[in-house]
């Protein structure tokens, strides 16, 4: 079975699935996601919690705990590890988030595999199939992780100092209040890494049928670039002469009576 050259990496098709694949495990390295909180037990200084894609915290996770503690909010425990972090003994169970690193590692891999096909169909097929379960895997893990964050804001500690706080849903995205508490979730470089990953996989998808390669991909997208305006004009006109004819008053079409022809009698 013969196995592509390196001149064939060359390819915007064969190339940037290896280029993804990298990214997806460089991602580990780096915070999937941010949150930044301040309160008035903290009058002069806004704490900042980074959290990877294996169960790991950095920044003022301690300080943080402290404050989930008021109203019964708790790190979530990832079960089948150890975390760098102390686990409440009323936290949620997330087993999942030790898994995290197999569904990175795993794409990866599966990247690798794509971009060394030995034929032009196994590619194109693999490049499909590739595309759509990452995004298939990333979409459930987002999923996953925002239903587990609404888990953990509505089965707050009954025995937590502060009571009658009400059930809340922290965001993967944006600000929010708990009591006296406000924090602001971001995403981390990992993330935008990962999705970095899943756009080059997205081209390369798109490059499917060509043997582009990369010297050639700065003229095409000049190309595409220039003749998008056109493209847009094209289809802004058609449309609207789609709406001139539709929105045209009916006028009902007549057709002119035969004259009558004079009776012969013979």
């Amino acid at each position: 079975m013969q196995r592509p050259t390196f001149d064939d990496f060359r390819e915007i098709r064969r190339g940037l699935p290896v280029g993804a694949a990298l990214l997806f495990v460089a991602a580990l390295a780096f915070p999937m996601w941010h949150i930044s909180v301040d309160a008035v037990q903290y009058p002069s200084t806004t704490l900042h919690v980074s959290l990877y894609a294996y169960p790991h915290l950095t920044g003022d996770f301690i300080e943080m705990a402290r404050l989930n503690h008021y109203v019964g909010f708790y790190f979530p425990d990832p079960v089948l590890v150890e975390p760098n972090f102390p686990v409440e003994e009323n936290a949620i169970d997330v087993p999942e988030w030790a898994l995290g690193p197999v569904a990175f590692i795993g794409v990866s891999l599966l990247s690798v595999f794509v971009a060394v096909a030995p034929t032009t169909e196994k590619l194109k097929r693999g490049l499909k199939y590739q595309f759509g379960g990452t995004v298939l895997v990333f979409t459930v893990m987002l999923a996953d992780i925002q239903y587990r964050l609404w888990q953990a804001g509505h089965t707050l500690d009954p025995g937590a100092p502060v009571m009658g706080v009400d059930g809340f849903t922290p965001p993967l995205w944006g600000q929010y209040q708990v009591a006296n508490i406000t924090s602001v979730s971001r995403f981390g470089l990992g993330a935008y890494m990962a999705a970095t990953a899943a756009g080059l996989l997205a081209v390369a998808y798109y490059y499917r049928d060509e043997s582009a390669t990369f010297d050639e991909l700065p003229t095409r997208l000049r190309d595409g670039l220039r003749d998008l305006p056109d493209a847009v004009r094209d289809r802004l006109g058609r449309d609207g002469d789609t709406d001139d004819e539709e929105d045209a008053p009916h006028r009902p079409t007549t057709t002119a009576a035969e004259p009558d022809q004079p009776e012969t009698h013979s």
